[in-house]
Parts: C-alpha cells; sequence; structure tokens
C-alpha cells in the first residue's frame, strides 16, 4: 500500500506500520548540503521481522559518503534502529533529548515541608462594580445620550430596552425618564433624576422652614409660640424625637411651612433630611448655654445644602443670659453675622415670653423674598419623604412635603423601591384634601409597603409601570446591599505567637421596633456607635410596628434580645412566649434611656480583659536558714522574713522579687506562714515567713510583690451633647 509523501516533521505511522525513509544526501569534503524527500512506504510484517543493523540501513556509510536514493528503514521498537536514528539525526544536525541519570534521594538530605500560611485567592469580580457611578437621567434622553452617560453600547441598551417591555426603535428616539432608569437600573447604575422647572403655571410658594439647634434649646417651645399650641409639654421625657411637619399662618396673613427636627445627637439623620428640603433654617441656640456641639452640625447641614442661616437666641428672659457671647461663639465658627458686616439675621427671642416671634417672622419673610421662591404648579408633582409609619387601620403612611407639581388623589405613584396608588391625602390636621400643592406636608395613604425616611416621590403613568418601576429599585438595592456587605467583610487575619493572646468578641444580636421609620433608622445608627473591641452590636431586623409574634421567633432563633421604642406594650401572649423563651423585651420612650440600659447590658456580656496587677507588697527583713535537711526533703532551704507594707499577700498568687528595682525572680509561693501557723494570706502590717519554690537568692531589703490577675470590664460614656460610647 502507498502512502502520499509528506513534508512535515512529525511523520506518523498508520495503525503501528512501520515507515521506510527514503533520503538523497550528497557530502563534499566536511560541508554537507542535505536535501530530504520523504515517501512513506508500507513495510509488511515479514519484513519488519527481519534483523538489521546500523550498516545495513546506511550502506557506504564507513567509506565516508552516502548513496544516492538509497533506501533505509527506521525502526522504533529495536535497540538498533535506535541507534540508527540517532546516528542519522546527528548527520543531519538534529537535537536528540538525552536522559541524565537516576540518582536516590537522600532522605536524610530532605527538608521537611514548610508550614506556610495559606492565602486565599482573591476572587475575580465579573461584573463591573459601579456602585459610585451616578448617571443624570431627565424627560425625553436618547438611546445615544444614556449609552454615553453609562458607558454601555447602544446595541446592549437596545436589548434591555425590549426586555423590559418597549418596543426599541431609532436610538435617537426620546425615552420616558421611567423607561430610562429601569435601563440604568438593568445595567447596574445608580441613576438621580434631574425634572424640569419650566411650565405653563409658576406661581409663588410659601418658605419651608426647618427649626435646627442642640438639645433642650427651646426648638418646639419657639414653635409652639408661634402656633400658640402645647406639643412640648407632651412630649416624652421633654425632648423632641420625631421629625415634624407644621404649617403655621403668621399674623401679616403669610403662611409658613415649618420642620421641626429632634436635638439629641442620636438623631443626625434627621437633621440632615430637614435641611435637604428646606428654604431657610432657623438655628437656635440658647442664651445662657451657648453654642454646643449639634448647634455646629445644624450649622455644617445648613452650609451642605446651600442653605440661608437665621439664627434665634432663646432663653434671653433668663438671668443667665447673654446674647452677645453667643454671637462672638458664632462668628468664630464661620457665620458671618449682619452685626459684623456679614448676611445671616440675628434675632433675640424668648418662647416662654414670647417675646420676639414678631421679629423672628419677618427675617422669615424678609429672607424668602428675597430668595424669590416660586414653584411649577402644572405637571407630575415632585415630593420628598420626611417621616413614614405604619398605622394598625390605614396601612402604612408617608409624611411628604411637595417641591413641584400637583399631587392628586387616585395617581400611582412610586416611593424609593415601594409603589402604590394613592387612596388618600391629609393634611397636618387630618382632614381629607384632594390635591397637594408645592410645599404644603400631606399624609399619604395607599402604599403597598412602608418607604424609608428620605425617598423621592415620583408620580408614573400606570400600574404596570410602577410595579416594573419598583421592583428594579428593589433588585439593584439588594445586589447593592450584598455588594456593601461583601465589601465591609473584615478580613481575618490568623494570629501569630508574636502579638500575643487574642482578645475574644462577642456577638449581640437584636431586634429593633419603633413606631416611625426616621426613629428606626435613628436607634439603630446609635446602637452602632456602641460596637467596641470586645462585643459587637449586630442589628439583626429592625421594622415599624408593635412587638409581635415573629418577632419573638426570630429573636429565639438567633438569641436576641427585643428593644421597642415609642411602641405599644406588647400583648399578653407576646410577652408570655417571650418569658417562656427566655427572651428580654426593653421598651422605652427617650433616648437616652433607651442608650443607657443598652450600654450597661454591653458591659455586662463583654467578656473584659484580663490584666496583671500588684495586690499587695511586702520588705525582707531577716533571712533564715534551714540545714542539715534530707535530700528526700529537699535540701537546705531559705526562709525570707517579711512585712507587708502595702495591700494583701496571698500564698496562691504569683510572687515577683524586686532588687533596687529591677525583677530578679518570679514564680509561686510554696510556704506562708504567720508564726508558727500555715496560712492562705497575710494583710498590711503583719509579720510573716516565705518561702519563694526555685529561689535561694534572698536579701535584706529586697521587694517581693504579690500579683494576681484581674479581668477589667469596659465603661459606658455619655456626654453632654448625648454622644455616646464604649471605653475599653
Amino acid at each position: 500500500m502507498a502512502w502520499r509523501a509528506i513534508r512535515d516533521k512529525g511523520i506518523r505511522s498508520p495503525l503501528g506500520r512501520r515507515v521506510i525513509l527514503s533520503s538523497q544526501e550528497h557530502i563534499v569534503g566536511s560541508t554537507s548540503k542535505v536535501n530530504l524527500d520523504f515517501t512513506v512506504r508500507s513495510v509488511s510484517a515479514a519484513n519488519c521481522r527481519q534483523g538489521f543493523t546500523s550498516g545495513s540501513l546506511l550502506p557506504g556509510a564507513s567509506h565516508g559518503n552516502v548513496l544516492t536514493k538509497e533506501s533505509f528503514i527506521r525502526y522504533f521498537h529495536n535497540t538498533p534502529a535506535l541507534y540508527s536514528r540517532k546516528a542519522v539525526d546527528e548527520a543531519l544536525g538534529l537535537k536528540t533529548e538525552r536522559k541524565g541519570k537516576f540518582k536516590r534521594r537522600d532522605k536524610a538530605q530532605m527538608k521537611p515541608p514548610v508550614e506556610a500560611k495559606y492565602v486565599p485567592p482573591k476572587l475575580k469580580q465579573y461584573m463591573k462594580s459601579s456602585q459610585a457611578k451616578m448617571v443624570d437621567i431627565f424627560e425625553g434622553m436618547t438611546i445615544v445620550e444614556l449609552a454615553k452617560r453609562t458607558g454601555e453600547s447602544i446595541s446592549t441598551l437596545q436589548d434591555v430596552l425590549l426586555n423590559v417591555g418597549e418596543k426599541p426603535g431609532s436610538e435617537f428616539d426620546p425615552l420616558s425618564i421611567d423607561v430610562a432608569e429601569l435601563i440604568a437600573m438593568e445595567v447596574g447604575v445608580n441613576v438621580k433624576r434631574q425634572h424640569s422647572s419650566e411650565g405653563s403655571q409658576i406661581l409663588p410658594r410659601p418658605p419651608v422652614v426647618t427649626v435646627m439647634g442642640h438639645v433642650d434649646h427651646g426648638k418646639t417651645s419657639l414653635l409652639d409660640a408661634l402656633r400658640q399650641t402645647a406639643v412640648a409639654a407632651t412630649e416624652a421625657g421633654g425632648i423632641t424625637q420625631h421629625l415634624g411637619a407644621f404649617v403655621v399662618g403668621m399674623t401679616s396673613g403669610a403662611s409658613i411651612t415649618f420642620l421641626d427636627t429632634p436635638g439629641h445627637a442620636a438623631f443626625s439623620a434627621m437633621r440632615a433630611r430637614g435641611a435637604a428640603v428646606t428654604d431657610i433654617v432657623v438655628l437656635v441656640v440658647a442664651a445662657d448655654d451657648g453654642v454646643m456641639p449639634q448647634t455646629l452640625e445644624a450649622v455644617s447641614h445648613a452650609k451642605l445644602a446651600n442653605v440661608p442661616i437665621v439664627v434665634a437666641i432663646n432663653k434671653c428672659d433668663k438671668p443667665a443670659a447673654d446674647p452677645e457671647r453667643v454671637k462672638v461663639q458664632l462668628a468664630s465658627e464661620g457665620l458671618q453675622l449682619e452685626e459684623m458686616g456679614g448676611d445671616v439675621q440675628v434675632v433675640e427671642v424668648s418662647a416662654v415670653k414670647k417675646t420676639g416671634l414678631d421679629d423672628l417672622e419677618e427675617c422669615l419673610l424678609l429672607q424668602a423674598e428675597l430668595m424669590n421662591l416660586k414653584a411649577r404648579v402644572d405637571g407630575p408633582a415632585q415630593a420628598y419623604v420626611v417621616e413614614a409609619k405604619l398605622d394598625k387601620g390605614r396601612g402604612p403612611l408617608a409624611t411628604a412635603i411637595v417641591k413641584a407639581g400637583t399631587l392628586v388623589s387616585g395617581q400611582h405613584i412610586v416611593v424609593g423601591s415601594e409603589w402604590g396608588r394613592i387612596r388618600a391625602i391629609r393634611d397636618m390636621v387630618g382632614k381629607l384634601a384632594q390635591q397637594a400643592t408645592p410645599a404644603m406636608p400631606v399624609v399619604l395613604e395607599g402604599l403597598k409597603g412602608l418607604p424609608m425616611a428620605g425617598d423621592d416621590i415620583v408620580v408614573v403613568e400606570s400600574e404596570e409601570r410602577a410595579r416594573m418601576l419598583s421592583a428594579g429599585r428593589k433588585k439593584k438595592f439588594e445586589k447593592d446591599r450584598l455588594r456593601q456587605i461583601m465589601e465591609d467583610r473584615p478580613m481575618v487575619e490568623e494570629p501569630s505567637e508574636e502579638d500575643g493572646p487574642v482578645a475574644v468578641r462577642v456577638e449581640m444580636p437584636i431586634v429593633v421596633k419603633a413606631d416611625v421609620q426616621g426613629t428606626v433608622q435613628a436607634v439603630t445608627d446609635a446602637l452602632k456607635t456602641l460596637n467596641s473591641p470586645q462585643v459587637f452590636v449586630n442589628v439583626v431586623h429592625l421594622g415599624v410596628g408593635p412587638i409581635s409574634q415573629s418577632d419573638i421567633d426570630l429573636a429565639q432563633a438567633c438569641g436576641a434580645c427585643i428593644i421597642g421604642f415609642n411602641v405599644k406594650t406588647p400583648p399578653g401572649s407576646v410577652s408570655l412566649a417571650a418569658t417562656k423563651s427566655g427572651i428580654k423585651i426593653m421598651l422605652h420612650r427617650v433616648i437616652y434611656r433607651l442608650l443607657e440600659d443598652v450600654g450597661n447590658m454591653i458591659v455586662e456580656k463583654a467578656p473584659g480583659t484580663s490584666e496583671t496587677q500588684v495586690a499587695g507588697e511586702a520588705e525582707v527583713l531577716s533571712i533564715f536558714e534551714l540545714k542539715g535537711r534530707s535530700k528526700a526533703a529537699g535540701g537546705d532551704m531559705k526562709i525570707a522574713g517579711c512585712k507587708v507594707i502595702d495591700g494583701r499577700v496571698s500564698r496562691a498568687s504569683t510572687m515577683r522579687l524586686l532588687r533596687s528595682g529591677e525583677v530578679v525572680f518570679e514564680g509561686c509561693c510554696s510556704s506562708l506562714k504567720r508564726e508558727t501557723q500555715d496560712v492562705d494570706a497575710v494583710g498590711k502590717g503583719s509579720e510573716c515567713g516565705m518561702m519563694l519554690r526555685d529561689c535561694q537568692d534572698y536579701r535584706v531589703g529586697d521587694v517581693i510583690q504579690c500579683l494576681e490577675q484581674v479581668v477589667r470590664k469596659p465603661k459606658f460614656v455619655s456626654s453632654q451633647s448625648g454622644a455616646v460610647r464604649i471605653e475599653c
């Protein structure tokens, strides 16, 4: 059987047949010119059984030349053929692999395996991390504009557009702002809606004023004096713990929307939300107390939101009031007061005597007139959630302030990741209203779930669009939450011997229930500030509403305690189930008492740190030697005659022998006697005899210290401003 000629290096014989190689070679002197023409032929099995030598493979090789057109057979299984192949390869200038000699390893010289610390490989992120990327979207933007902002291709965005149920057209067709948000969320990008302020009806609107300041400086009392109410007298603990919105009709006939913010340090997020939605900030400072930490925080919130400030110096009727000192303090913090050539107005008022209220009203209206506050009345509304709570009869309720447009009852809205159809609109007094105009605080009913305080309210055209937008936001929120958990997870390193013993960190799971969404966030943030190197506060669940049986089951599963803030006492069946399960329920109405109880609980649960301290000291006055003892009894021994000069010396403790302030020996005490009796401890001023095990080097004047291990617990620290922390 004949085969085609092959000019490649790798020549394989089919089915294990032998290969016959035909070559032509011309040798002239020492220079050789090789022309290879390989032909594959079939070799019969009978010919393969014949024995060949290297000389028979290369006839005439002994005479220094190779015959032309002489065939030779290369064998791949016989030893002579391997030698002949090696000779041919060397003649053609080809390299052959050489095997080295096998050497047996000496087991004595082999090193043991090194125990290296395992370092886990870093996980590859196949999805782009775009958590920090923010894209502005607006009504009527095209696919091309959205592709430039998101960094994705046009074809990718068109495929996403088809998946969300829209018919893909030209890349230059305008998109609604809802569809643009759906596409951006599908590609993993955060969005910020840019609404147009243009409209056919742009009318003046009342100002939104936020009252901010330190705790117990009279913010709510000042609002009570303006609207002639007594809200401050009904508050638990005498401090404001919720974000309230009110419309106050002034004596001049104008109306102003006021937001009352808490002054406690735990409600920083509430003050930030108030500054984000307001037009003017009224900074209330007590004339007898001056500038405090939350006063400075309110100033920073106002500056961050680029909102003008009007300073109201309250409690000017008190004997210790010093308004001039307050003005100097504010000026030193960077506020440019009018009296010092700036633009910040200052009014001295008294909420108790109701003095200076007309001047405050005049300043607020003047500031609003300078700002020329106007808003679009027609078109879809834009609103901001100030507070949210869960009502037993009406369901989820959202307190909102309309920023632009008109909010009408019956519209479909999306609030954060929740959606719903407006069932009813009520003003802050509780009266029903058909619509809400700009700068009007209202309570909305009809949401499917409880939104977060600070969410924006978006009006959509249909229920289907509201469902899709809500589902997309929930999916995006869950992805961001999981990514944040992975990024915040600390890398646990194995302790080395040089680092010494590692402190044990105990986890303290907590379930938080409160009356409104903003309070839940405030309590959760305040509890996280109590984390310490010894105790980790883990809020496993938080919610709005009373404590239920499901909360008991969750707390029992994870061994948590339940904290209820401003909620009703749970029913008898729930309390009985908690008692049987051994679950602790803590009900509070004042934030600082809640933090104090939780802080004390953390201190009790903390394992503490073990420390060595000196329990007592004894001075060596004389040395006694016992000679002539048998070797079985231990041989000669020395006894130190001592006098306890400080504290208490115990035989079970570790002893340290000091000489001229330097440690000479440290070990245990083998014998402690007072006169002739063995004792366990000797107090201050008493004399005793002491023997230290394996120590015979005593000198008069040496000091023996008694050491003991003490577990030191952390401390709960609360500042005057309300800030709390755990000191270890």
